[in-house]
């Protein structure tokens, strides 16, 4: 598998608990939670890449744009996909959008970056 556009992934979960604003303390209301969409989305844009990568690389994100437009309260089930949408040299930009039944709950783009996961780490420890 080649990293090119139309990689694609796909996260289904049920909205728990866990899952919400008011849980995650980024608000009050127990609907999904802003943040935690989010991680779901990056979730799914690594999914993606995954399987295309050449042995010991990974991706690092490095730039998000959503916009969240319906609430999602607990026992909603929402399905997120992901889909690689543009390669250029190390960069990889996705495009996701999140669905409960009914309506779409969120769309966004996600940029990451490959990186060496052993290079990337030793630089941590400096």
């Amino acid at each position: 598998m080649t990293l090119a556009p139309g990689l694609r992934a796909r996260l289904l979960i049920m909205v728990e608990k866990e899952d919400t604003a008011m849980k995650i303390g980024s608000g009050d209301v127990p609907v999904l939670g802003t943040p935690r969409l989010l991680a779901l989305a990056e979730q799914a844009t690594v999914q993606a890449a995954s399987g295309a990568l050449a042995p010991g690389e990974t991706t690092v994100g490095t730039k998000v744009a959503m916009e969240h437009v319906a609430a999602s309260p607990v026992g909603t089930h929402v399905e997120i996909t992901a889909e690689l949408t543009e390669v250029a040299g190390r960069r990889l930009v996705f495009a996701f959008t999140a669905r409960d039944r009914s309506a779409v709950v969120a769309t966004g783009t996600i940029e990451r970056v490959i990186v060496d996961r052993e290079r990337f780490l030793a630089k941590l420890s400096r």
